[in-house]
């Protein structure tokens, strides 16, 4: 890789993102310590957080996998309510209100195999290492 390129991490075929459905986790590492991040679909656009709430930090999902409250519009963590609108991570209710979840950057792209989702890792939140690899 040259310069300002990252590697891209395949998170999912991008029709296992259904708007306002079930998001994918995956396992991360951020600032040195072990940590959660997911990808939603909203709108018919993939978006990816950091699974830590912006109130207290806990994860946001109270079933695994399950972000979204339930009309769909909605990302909600389970511990203190805190709603976030999906496209931009930014809370809209709760004890948090004006805070934001931290982004993950989301490409949606073709492959041989297909459409899918991936995920473009920055400086301090990366894949965690994949064990025995």
């Amino acid at each position: 890789m040259s310069g300002g390129e990252r590697e891209a991490v395949r998170v999912c075929a991008a029709e296992e993102l259904v708007d306002g459905g079930m998001g994918v986790r995956r396992a991360a590492r951020y600032l040195d310590g072990d940590a959660v991040v997911f990808f939603v679909r909203y709108d018919g656009r993939p978006y990816g957080y950091l699974n830590r709430c912006a109130h207290v930090p806990m994860e946001l999902d109270w079933v695994e996998g399950q972000f979204f409250e339930s009309s769909g519009l909605y990302l909600m963590c389970a511990t203190h309510g805190a709603i976030y609108a999906p496209d931009s991570g930014r809370c809209v209710g709760g004890p948090c209100r004006g805070a934001r979840l931290r982004a993950v950057e989301v490409e949606e792209r073709e492959t041989p195999e297909g459409r899918a989702v991936f995920w473009l890792p920055d400086g301090d939140l990366q894949p965690a290492p994949v064990e025995g690899g």
